[in-house]
C-alpha cells in the first residue's frame, strides 16, 4: 500500500465512521456519554478536510497528521486514544512512502502498546482493547500460514468482532463505563466497535 493508497483508505474510515457514527453514539447511549459516534464522525470530517495537503507526503507523517487532528478535535476518550493510536503508528513509518503487511502488524502492535499507556488499561476491561488485541494475536498467527494480505487481514476482522461479542459479557473496569457497573453486562463496547469498523474498511481496501 503506498502513500496514495493510504490516504484514500483514511477518506473511506471516515466515510465508514460517518455511517455508523448514530449506531456508536446508542451503543454509548448505553453505557457512556452518549457522544463517541458524533465525535469520531466529526474528528475524521476534520481529518478529510487535511488529506489534500497531505497528498505526496510520507505516510509517518499522513498518521502523525491523523492522530493530532484527532486528539484536538475528538471529545471524551476516544480522541486521545485514537490519536495516540495513529501518532504511535505514524511515529513507526517515519518517512517510508510505502506500507506491507509487516509494516501494518508493527503499527497496530505500537498502537495498540499506546493506547495501554495513555487509557492504562489492558485486555478485558471493556475498552478497544479487547477487539485491537485479539485482531493483533490472530493476524500474526494467520501469517505463519500465508502471506496473502486480504487472508490475514480476514482473520483480523474475524478476531475483532468476536471482541466485540466478548465485551458484551464482562462489566466494564476502565472509562465512563465502569461508572455503571454491573449494569453494564450485556451491551457491546463502543471503541471496540468503532476499531472494527476502521479494521474492516482497511481489509475492504486491500
Amino acid at each position: 500500500m503506498d502513500s496514495n493508497k493510504v490516504l484514500e483508505t483514511i477518506k473511506a474510515i471516515g466515510d465508514k465512521i460517518d455511517a455508523e457514527k448514530d449506531y456508536l453514539t446508542e451503543l454509548d447511549n448505553i453505557i457512556g456519554d452518549g457522544d463517541h459516534g458524533i465525535n469520531m464522525a466529526r474528528g475524521f470530517q476534520m481529518v478529510e478536510s487535511k488529506l489534500p495537503s497531505l497528498e505526496g507526503k510520507d505516510i509517518g507523517t499522513i498518521l502523525k497528521t491523523v492522530g493530532m487532528t484527532l486528539v484536538s478535535t475528538v471529545g471524551g476518550s476516544s480522541g486521545p486514544l485514537y490519536g495516540t493510536a495513529f501518532m504511535k503508528a505514524g511515529m513507526a513509518m517515519a518517512g517510508k512512502m510505502d506500507m506491507d503487511l509487516n509494516d501494518f502488524l508493527s503499527c497496530l502492535d505500537v498502537a495498540i502498546e499506546g493506547v495501554k499507556m495513555r487509557g492504562k488499561s489492558t485486555q478485558g476491561e471493556k475498552t478497544m482493547l479487547d477487539a485491537m488485541i485479539p485482531a493483533l494475536d490472530a493476524m500474526r498467527t494467520a501469517t505463519e500460514n500465508s502471506s496473502d494480505s486480504k487472508t490475514v487481514l480476514a482473520a483480523g476482522i474475524e478476531a475483532a468482532k468476536a471482541g466485540v461479542e466478548y465485551t458484551k459479557t464482562i462489566i466494564a473496569t476502565k472509562g465512563r463505563a465502569s461508572y455503571i457497573g454491573e449494569r453494564s453486562l450485556g451491551h457491546q463496547d463502543p471503541g471496540a466497535t468503532s476499531f472494527t469498523d476502521i479494521l474492516e474498511t482497511i481489509g475492504s481496501a486491500l
